[in-house]
């Protein structure tokens, strides 16, 4: 004897395999009367399954369009939320392989209820962001998946890395997390070749193998902020520093911290960097509208 929990499930396999099926159809196949069939369609309605039932003596039910969204049921808000996610990676340069988003989205779109396919044209059609990595290549999806599965079990990886200084390494690295700044994919780590703290582009990493070899995370580890500190103090043509006099909850809130160091001293906040150009670095310290002492170059 079936359970009756079972026997709603089986009507529900039933709709989305065949889409329509009338009542006395699905009694048949169920082994049971028509009125049971009523009471397993009622229940699953009341689970929010959007099913139609056509009345009469040989009334059918169907499925509404947009019950089979993967992997189960999601509702509007979640779906929007979701094709807003893969469109944003899509325009940020967050993709590595872009069919596969392209193919999500349409899967999305198959399956969306009408009214809910034009809310989200209407996002896709008239959404502008901005895309910062036009013209930056894409790291291979296997070198994210491997470096993210090393980052969260804590296992040394094996990497081939190609250098801004067209040099080619092989190198062990404790990879301490994964960072997307500014239309690149990072990974901090300890180099195991360099015998230091190093940060990688993914866009780089020629080949990634997973290691057995187990590592400990420092604590309190901030990738992010290491990535922040390394980018602001990477070696240029001119060392600046400045005395901005302005509070330092301003500063923070105007000077982006990848681009330079702040320290808070008396009568202000001191910004040091290196640049390549002064007449930006100039045009940017101008920019900010606050009295200031050059003190290098």
């Amino acid at each position: 004897m079936y359970h009756p929990t079972t026997r709603v499930l089986t009507v529900l396999e039933l709709l989305q395999a065949h889409r329509q099926m009338s009542g006395p159809k699905l009694a048949e196949r169920l082994e049971v009367d028509v009125r049971s069939v009523r009471r397993y369609i009622m229940m699953l309605q009341d689970l929010g399954i959007p099913i139609e039932a056509e009345r009469g003596r040989y009334g059918t039910y169907r499925l509404l369009r947009g019950f089979k969204m993967p992997p189960l049921m999601f509702t509007e808000d979640e779906a929007l939320a979701l094709t807003l996610g893969l469109l944003a990676a899509k325009r940020l340069g967050m993709v590595m392989t872009a069919p596969a988003v392209e193919g999500a989205l349409a899967k999305i779109d198959r399956v969306l209820p009408e009214a809910l396919r034009e809310r989200v044209q209407a996002v896709q059609e008239t959404l502008v962001l901005e895309n910062t990595s036009r013209d930056r290549s894409s790291p291979d999806s296997s070198v994210v998946l491997t470096l993210s599965t090393a980052t969260q079990q804590e296992r040394r990886v094996w990497m081939r890395y190609h250098s801004g200084q067209a040099e080619e390494t092989e190198r062990d690295v404790d990879p301490y997390g994964l960072i997307f700044h500014a239309g690149l994919w990072y990974t901090v780590g300890y180099c195991h070749l360099r015998q230091d703290l190093r940060v990688f582009r993914l866009d780089r990493v020629l080949k990634a193998e997973l290691l057995e070899e187990p590592f400990t995370r420092p604590p309190d580890f901030d990738s992010l902020d290491h990535l922040r500190r390394s980018m602001a103090s990477m070696p240029g043509t001119w060392k600046v520093e400045v005395l901005l006099e302005m509070p330092w909850e301003e500063a923070e809130r105007q000077v982006p911290p990848t681009m330079a160091m702040l320290e808070p001293v008396r009568g202000g906040v001191v910004l040091s960097c290196y640049t390549q150009e002064l007449s930006w670095m100039a045009h940017f310290l101008v920019g900010l509208r606050c009295p200031l002492v050059v003190r290098k170059p």
